[in-house]
């Protein structure tokens, strides 16, 4: 589906018969694999929104909280906090989110995954509590005094929180999600509270996996079109999704050709993807110049993605593939507030992390987090944490590594556990790539400065 400009027949200037059906090919491949990397966010937000109804929330109605397991499918999930999602459909008007004090970090984020606001430690209550309200798109009248405002791009909305388990205590931070409370700034006489569920029993799958190599990407794409506002800051894409058969108020219904050169083309632009994310040569990724560890987001300017002159679209690209949702919190490196995310998906030589070998991480003590630390190895077709029969993905500071002494520890990685691991060990799956995530929740100011840094995963 290419053709060379320079030895293209012409006559006149006009493109011969048998040239023009192949440009077509080339124009449409090429506006679907950069409408499929676009957009692809907005799909698995579509997943996540989805996934968690699948899971049995209702929008402004039933919401779920989990202890996050290896057999909840979802991009880059951890098991470090629980986890609290309240579906919202901004088509009821304004909603309040109503936090009370204490040890929680939220986000509000569309179904396109474009952050409308913080809460909690991480957002302007600092902790303290707070009303928060989301407005639907294109709402203009007052708001009450007293509360914190986001606007919403989109009617369907995802409100996130975490609550941290105080000595470790899941259960009763479970509890603490569903003291958040939320309604609508303006209840209807039929209105009725919400409810808190508890989804951990059930598997859950929030991402797009089923879907992102095929025509279901382009038919969850146009679901999305249909039922939400244009982005203001998208209208070119929009028009090549227009030229592609994806229109808002239109059927889509790709004939034959069309739908080969979709089918290519989500092919092509989630191998794009997966390359970028996994084998990224930006020399601004790595942390530190001896070391293999990268940056997860390569960009530190908020959730945007912008520089000073453009927006990073290699960097959405990288962290949407692997990732879901953006706030300024998460992308914030400033010692003290927000949190940092290390990824490591090679060994010290370089080479890519095998499930068959086994490795060691070597972690000097203490670790600067003024709140809490963790290594989560996620599976690298997946994005998601690594199951295995062990049943567990992680070694968090608040659980298997709450007892730490001395100056360093060495955790283990690999499919048998090593004699001398002491249950710091998490299990891998020969013939299955793996990464890493280092997190640090409230780093300090040796992890900005390069006077304290992790090993390098090392062959044992």
């Amino acid at each position: 589906m290419t053709v060379n400009p320079e030895s293209a027949p012409l006559r006149g200037g006009y493109p011969l018969p048998g040239t023009i059906e192949l440009a077509y090919e080339a124009v449409d491949l090429n506006r679907a694999v950069q409408a499929y990397r676009h957009f692809y966010r907005s799909v698995s937000g579509a997943a996540l929104f989805d996934g968690t109804a699948a899971a049995g929330a209702r929008p402004n109605e039933v919401f779920g909280y989990l202890d996050a397991q290896p057999r909840h499918v979802g991009f880059t999930l951890n098991s470090d906090t629980p986890y609290g999602a309240a579906l919202l459909d901004l088509h009821a008007g304004p909603m309040v989110i109503d936090v009370p004090e204490g040890a929680f970090v939220g986000a509000v984020f569309d179904i396109h995954q474009r952050w409308i606001l913080d809460f909690g430690l991480s957002g302007p209550d600092a902790g303290a509590g707070g009303k928060h309200v989301v407005l639907p798109p294109g709402y203009d009248a007052d708001v009450p005094d007293g509360h914190h405002v986001g606007t919403a791009e989109a009617y369907r909305v995802l409100a996130a929180v975490r609550a941290i388990p105080q000595d470790g205590d899941v259960a009763a931070a479970l509890k603490r999600i569903a003291t958040v409370t939320i309604h609508p700034m303006e209840p209807s006489p039929d209105w009725s509270e919400p409810v808190w569920v508890d989804m951990t029993a059930a598997d859950q799958d929030t991402t797009p996996l089923a879907i992102e190599t095929g025509m279901g990407f382009w038919q969850a794409l146009h679901r999305i079109v249909d039922a939400e506002p244009v982005l203001a800051d998208s209208r070119a894409q929009y028009g090549e999704l227009a030229a592609l058969g994806i229109a808002k108020g239109q059927p889509f219904e790709p004939d034959s050709r069309l739908t080969q050169i979709l089918e290519l083309a989500a092919k092509t632009a989630n191998l794009q993807m997966r390359t970028e994310s996994f084998a990224d040569r930006t020399p601004a990724r790595l942390v530190w110049p001896e070391r293999q560890w990268e940056w997860v987001a390569l960009r530190s300017e908020g959730s945007t993605f912008d520089t000073p002159g453009y927006r990073d679209t290699y960097a959405m690209d990288k962290w949407f593939f692997q990732a879901i949702a953006t706030s300024p919190a998460m992308f914030r490196r400033d010692p003290g507030t927000g949190s940092l995310y290390w990824l490591a998906l090679s060994d010290r030589t370089g080479a890519y992390l095998d499930g068959a070998n086994n490795y060691t991480l070597t972690v000097p003590l203490p670790v600067p987090a003024t709140l809490f630390w963790s290594v989560t190895v996620y599976d690298a077709t997946t994005r998601s944490q690594v199951q295995t029969d062990q049943g567990r993905a992680a070694l968090r500071s608040k659980f298997e590594l709450s007892d730490l002494t001395g100056d360093s520890v060495v955790l283990h990685f690999g499919p048998e556990p090593p004699e001398d691991a002491g249950g710091r060990w998490i299990k891998t799956i020969p013939d299955s790539g793996w990464f890493a995530y280092f997190r640090i929740y409230g780093p300090d100011g040796p992890a900005f400065d390069g006077t304290w840094k992790p090993g390098d995963l090392e062959l044992s």
